[in-house]
């Protein structure tokens, strides 16, 4: 085999007959080369898709180094050696394009293609192969499958591959699924049409009954609407008379409320009364008399508190010591007051120094010296005068002062300052009195010659139309007078026009009838309110009525016909007798090929159970004498000595794999073809298997070579070891190098 596929690129690997033993260690590409066995002789299948847990082989074994996926085996077929040829390329078709070619020729070997290939040369289709003869470690456990269970039944009947029990059973669990499976099939389907029909006829007998019933009762309520119509219209006729006779009213009445405002219309014309807006302006006139007249009175008062104040900052003045002087003049009487000079204290010290000065030089000039208490006598007595005269000075200067304050009677320069600020203050007063009282007289002068004019141009418009109004009280008494005569002409010309509108509109709505015939001497007993509700009310009920009624006779109509549902309802339970007949015969179908099975099981299972003990029995150095497997291929062993059958689950990892590797072969020896068998495959099977059932399994293995070429791949050393010095076995050892070997 070289191959191009996953981490092989261009490697090769070269098989003998028998026994090959293929040692490498782990990742050297052992399972690579065991898938690549597989595809070039059933292919891959390029539609499977990667999904959870698990990786398509198309991309599990897409080539590392990104070339496209490529081999060739060459194998022998009888007499024939053969070169299988796979390339890639359409990307989505790995190993799709197959040729079978004679080797060294390249001339086509006739009869095969790639859908045929391994299926011709080793006599099984993939399922079964799979199934058999290629173990892979985590494989080793048979699994159900069609294909496999064609190949047992031709083995064990007829020898006819086109049956399977699974199929058969999948068919025809098809098929009475297709008739009824719990909710869903043909059945239930019918089942639910017929409820359906049936309560559609019993709903159309219920329409009809309900339809009676509604056309009844139309027929009650239109008698009824025609009753309330006849006395709706005796209300109309007495509406109308009574309509008629409140016009006659109205009619008179705007003849009176003309005629009344006609001689309203002449009685003001004849007394001169004045219009609405004149009468307004007069009387709003004088009330502005009043608002005038309160001014008037306010600036008298005005007036007279000015004066007052006037008045009072005159006796002020009068009363102060500068009254007659101008506020300047008192200034300065006050600023021209003597003053007391301040104490010149040098004047003693002069004199204390003169008469001490004075004495020493008349000592001197005596030429006899005078002791020193005479000089500080003469010294004193100097200092003293000066004092003296000092005070004496203040004295004078205080005598002239209160003289002069005296005569403004005041007692200090400071009372005299005070006088001069409270005479100017005073005088300020008056003169803003006197301003006052001049703007008080303007004010008041203005507004009396305003009142005078505004009375006398009132009082000579009122005398126009009231010649008897000589005062103000006696004008307002006229005009109101003319007020409420104008009012009642208003109002009266108002009530016509008012009786006129209602009038001309009363005979816009009311029509020109004569009286009837029928006219009623009474209204009927019910109001027109309570008429008008109720036949509202049954208009509503008819109206919902005949809804109801329309309903159901298009409920009645969709249903189609009583006669259309007892004919669908009679063939619905024709065609339900017809599926639960195929229903029953299906079942007893299935009983039948259950019993067929369980049969063909009985005959099948024996056997391969017995050759699988045997062979366990070997590989176990008799540690187990019986093996049992049911219809799914699950196994059980029995220990010798021990009548308790062991669940291949509960074995040790190394017993179960010898267990399903005794199986496996039992299988191949039963299901694969005699002549040219297709060659065993064992991918590191036995992994678990200590040394000595190692070496058992590596003798039972070399005695099937025998029959057919077997190989097997392994991580470890010891297989190889053993058949070291074995020239019947074929062993190789593989590295990590790029060749492979």
């Amino acid at each position: 085999m070289s191959a191009t596929f996953g981490k092989l690129h261009q490697q090769t690997l070269h098989l003998s007959d028998g026994l090959n033993i293929i040692q490498a260690p782990n990742e050297t590409g052992k399972s690579t080369w065991c898938a690549f066995l597989l595809s070039m002789l059933y292919g891959i299948n390029s539609r499977e898709r990667d999904r959870a847990g698990f990786i398509a082989d198309k991309n599990r074994y897409a080539p590392w180094s990104g070339v496209a996926m490529s081999g060739q085996l060459v194998c022998r077929i009888g007499e024939d050696e053969v070169t299988l040829l796979r390339e890639t390329k359409r990307q989505t078709a790995p190993l799709g394009d197959f040729k079978a070619v004679h080797e060294g020729t390249m001339d086509e070997y006739p009869g095969l293609t790639g859908q045929n290939c391994g299926e011709t040369l080793l006599g099984v289709n993939r399922e079964v192969y799979e199934r058999s003869a290629f173990i892979r470690q985590a494989g080793l456990p048979v699994t159900q499958d069609a294909g496999l269970e064609k190949r047992i039944a031709a083995l064990i009947t007829t020898g006819e591959e086109d049956t399977s029990y699974s199929e058969a059973a999948a068919a025809l669990n098809k098929q009475l699924n297709r008739r009824r499976h719990h909710k869903t099939g043909r059945l239930p389907v019918l089942e639910q049409e017929l409820a359906e029909a049936v309560r559609q006829l019993e709903a159309l007998a219920e329409s009809e009954n309900q339809l009676g019933k509604q056309r009844r009762e139309l027929l009650r309520l239109t008698e009824l609407e025609a009753e309330l119509s006849r006395l709706l219209k005796l209300h109309d006729l007495w509406d109308a008379a009574q309509e008629r006779r409140l016009l006659a009213e109205v009619e008179s009445a705007v003849k009176d409320a003309e005629h009344t405002a006609v001689n309203l219309r002449r009685q003001a014309e004849e007394r001169r009364l004045p219009e609405n807006e004149a009468i307004g302006r007069l009387r709003g006139a004088i009330v502005n008399l009043e608002t005038v007249r309160k001014s008037v009175n306010t600036a008298m008062a005005e007036k007279d508190a000015a004066m007052k104040a006037g008045v009072k900052a005159e006796t002020a003045i009068s009363e102060n010591p500068f009254a007659g002087r101008t506020p300047e003049d008192a200034h300065r009487v006050a600023q021209s007051a003597p003053s007391i000079r301040p104490k010149s204290w040098w004047l003693p010290v002069l004199l204390l120094a003169v008469g001490a000065g004075g004495t020493f030089l008349l000592s001197a000039l005596n030429g006899e010296p005078y002791p020193l208490w005479a000089l500080a006598a003469m010294g004193g007595i100097g200092f003293l005068m000066g004092v003296y005269a000092i005070f004496n000075r203040e004295r004078g200067d205080r005598k002239k002062q209160a003289a002069y304050l005296a005569a403004y009677g005041a007692s200090s320069p400071e009372v005299l300052a005070t006088l001069v600020e409270d005479y100017a203050a005073a005088c300020r007063r008056h003169d803003e009195a006197q301003n006052a009282l001049v703007k008080a007289t303007a004010t008041y002068d203005a507004l009396y010659a305003s009142l005078t004019s505004n009375e006398q141009g009132i009082l000579l418009e009122v005398r126009r139309f009231a010649p008897a109004a000589f005062d103000i009280p006696a004008a307002d008494a006229a005009l109101r007078e003319c007020a409420v005569r104008r009012r009642e002409l208003s109002a009266a010309e108002n009530a016509a026009e008012a009786a006129r509108l209602r009038y001309e509109t009363m005979c816009r709505q009311i029509p020109d009838r004569a009286p009837s015939a029928e006219e009623p001497s009474a209204p009927p007993s019910q109001s027109r309110e309570a008429l008008n509700a109720e036949l509202l009310s049954v208009k509503a009920a008819l109206s919902a009525a005949q809804s109801a009624a329309d309903h159901l006779t298009g409920q009645i109509a969709a249903l189609g016909g009583r006669e259309a549902l007892e004919a669908q309802t009679e063939q619905l339970r024709l065609q339900i007798d017809v599926l639960e007949g195929e229903y029953q015969s299906i079942a007893l179908a299935m009983e039948t090929l259950d019993d067929a099975n369980a049969a063909l099981q009985n005959r099948f299972s024996p056997l391969l159970g017995r050759r699988t003990a045997e062979l366990f029995s070997a590989l176990t150095d008799g540690a187990y004498s019986g093996v049992v497997l049911d219809r799914s291929f699950h196994l059980s062993a029995e220990p010798t000595g021990d009548t308790v059958w062991r669940d291949a689950g509960l074995l040790s990892a190394g017993a179960g794999d010898q267990l399903y590797l005794a199986a496996r072969l039992a299988i191949c020896e039963l299901v694969l073809p005699d002549t040219a068998p297709p060659p065993l495959v064992l991918d590191d099977a036995l992994a678990n298997f200590d040394d000595n059932r190692c070496a058992t399994a590596l003798r039972l293995l070399k005695e099937e070579a025998k029959k057919r070429q077997l190989l097997l791949f392994t991580c470890h050393s010891r297989e190889a070891d053993f058949f070291a010095d074995d020239p019947e076995v074929s062993v190789q050892r593989l590295t990590n190098s790029p060749s492979g070997v």
